[in-house]
């Protein structure tokens, strides 16, 4: 019997999950890799998370089944935090606990869209966007981005993307943005609610907003969409701001309309968030939790300020604003115009681990580069180094 693939498993590569397989097999082999790949906070989960989930097995929980809007104490403890970050008095009932953002973004797309639904995105972007879309069945309609916008979507450029080639019937927007750092403040993200509200004469178009940054911003705090309006959903997760990964652990703010379909379909396609990464998000939400996380922002300013001045010393150009998240993503210096080969070198000789642009912008991606700064300071410093070495031409110390 031969099998034959669908056209929606013809999925791109996630680039950056390629090169970090290939940093960790020179590892295996003895290489001392700085890894600026991935978004992977070194520090890991906070210590109160790793308490909580010890307590409630000492306790002799089992671990089962949760509820598929997950576990009750975590959902008004989400709910909590954005009291205390945003001022809004959120109703838990409309906190949707996901496996990861990855869950709830394919939650929302599913609930929110019908197959063949053309939802725009900024390019540069998160290439996972694009890639779960079409796995889906949806499109995913470009809207080229660039310095003039500060790297993000405008109503003037999806005015010119509609005028050409059709409404969109949904947008998402990150902010801060990945891999670019630019954050939307509050008078541009208005202005984008104010479009979709008034798009397709006024029937509107969804709006998801992915906020997994947020508590990562070093210029002003990040305005959450749901201070401006309750019809948009919003994702978020524990990966960023609490350095937890690979606990596969995320949330989504949905209207009140659409909590039940979206329970329905969580309950069939993942039956619950994992039990144990939801006891852990409760430890990591506590104020000891907090604290451990704020406590490594210091760390992310200094790397931020290490390589933003070392790439502006190189000759990198169009450096994206950086307002948050921990990547610096750039054009590639006059002389070099092939991202993949870049970073190839980059990690084969020097041992620096950089994810080449066409994860991120399939069109112009091959002459840009995104470093991420999540590791610690010295780990940060000693890649910049290497890079120096490596465009000074210099023997790979």
């Amino acid at each position: 019997m031969t099998l034959t693939l669908s056209s929606r498993g013809q999925t791109a590569p996630f680039r950056a999950m390629d090169v970090l397989a290939e940093a960790a097999r020179l590892e295996a082999e003895g290489a001392d890799i700085v890894h600026m790949e991935v978004g992977e906070p070194a520090l890991g989960a906070p210590k109160a998370a790793i308490d909580a989930l010890s307590a409630d097995l000492a306790a002799g929980a089992t671990l089962g089944y949760t509820s598929g809007l997950g576990i009750e104490r975590l959902r008004r403890a989400i709910a909590a935090l954005y009291g205390r970050r945003h001022g809004l008095d959120l109703d838990p009932r409309r906190v949707v606990v996901t496996a990861g953002s990855s869950g709830a973004f394919s939650l929302a797309f599913i609930a929110l869209f019908e197959a063949g639904g053309r939802i725009g995105l900024a390019d540069p972007g998160y290439p996972a966007y694009r890639n779960l879309l079409g796995a889906l069945g949806l499109r995913a309609v470009r809207i080229e981005t660039g310095p003039t916008t500060r790297f993000q979507p405008t109503p003037a450029l999806i005015d010119g993307i509609e005028a050409g080639q059709g409404a969109l019937d949904g947008l998402l927007v990150a902010s801060p943005a990945n891999p670019t750092g630019s954050m939307l403040d509050r008078a541009a993200l208005a202005a984008l609610i104010d479009d979709c509200r008034a798009a397709r004469g006024g029937a509107g178009r969804a709006l998801i907003v992915d906020e997994i940054y947020h508590g990562l911003t070093w210029s002003q705090d990040a305005v959450s969409a749901l201070e401006l309006d309750d019809e948009v959903i919003v994702v978020n997760s524990f990966s960023k701001y609490w350095g937890m990964t690979g606990w596969r652990i995320g949330w989504m703010i949905v209207p009140e309309r659409l909590v039940r379909p979206v329970q329905n379909l969580a309950q069939n396609m993942f039956i619950c968030a994992p039990h144990a990464a939801q006891i852990a998000a409760i430890g990591a939400l506590s104020p000891a939790g907090e604290a451990e996380a704020e406590a490594e922002l210091a760390n992310y300013r200094q790397n931020r300020a290490t390589i933003l001045t070392t790439l502006t010393g190189l000759g990198f150009r169009d450096i994206a604003p950086a307002d948050g998240a921990f990547y610096a993503y750039a054009s590639l210096p006059e002389g070099h115009d092939d991202s993949v080969a870049f970073c190839r070198h980059l990690l084969a000789a020097h041992h620096v681990a950089a994810t080449p642009g066409l994860d991120f912008d399939p069109v112009r991606g091959a002459q840009t580069v995104r470093f991420s700064y999540a590791q610690s300071p010295a780990r940060i410093a000693e890649g910049c180094a290497r890079l120096q070495r490596m465009l000074a031409g210099a023997t790979p110390a």
